[in-house]
């Protein structure tokens, strides 16, 4: 059985951030979860709009925390993009529609901590004296971002 992959990075700004989420966008598929952790401010949706614009979504991606689900028509696949963090339980969830958005595209999730999630990619971000330190986490397919540099 393969090892779990893990990959620490240093996004110094915000053109490191952007290549992050364009090498993510290159590899994500059908079925893929990627779960974007850390406090308020640490660069989660920040990433997730990386990620959508290399995808190809030209229109504004505003944080979901209000409608807590946006989803995204792109070229290659359909993405949504949730922010947990007004969950009150962890069945709502469902509520969201997210097996059913994995099952059409791939989900990206803020505030993961607050429900039960598939397994999938995992990105802690926290704040670093020289920008953003992000921590990367998941099952070997991710492995495919191994050689990732910004």
């Amino acid at each position: 059985m393969a090892e779990n992959f893990r990959k620490n990075l240093t996004l110094p700004d915000l053109a490191a951030t952007s290549l992050l989420g364009a090498r993510i966008a290159a590899v994500l598929r059908p079925g893929d979860l990627v779960a974007l952790s850390g406090d308020l401010g640490a660069g989660k949706t920040t990433l997730a709009r990386a990620i959508l614009g290399a995808l190809g979504v030209g229109e504004h991606v505003p944080s979901p925390s209000f409608t807590l689900v946006q989803s995204y028509d792109t070229p290659h696949l359909r993405v949504s993009h949730y922010d947990l963090y007004r969950l009150k339980r962890p069945g709502e969830l469902a509520e969201l529609g997210l097996d059913d958005a994995l099952e059409d595209g791939a989900a990206l999730v803020e505030w993961p901590e607050r429900a039960r999630l598939p397994e999938g990619l995992t990105i802690t971000l926290d704040s670093a004296a020289a920008g953003r330190r992000a921590v990367l986490e998941g099952p070997a397919r991710w492995r495919v971002l191994e050689n990732v540099d910004v």
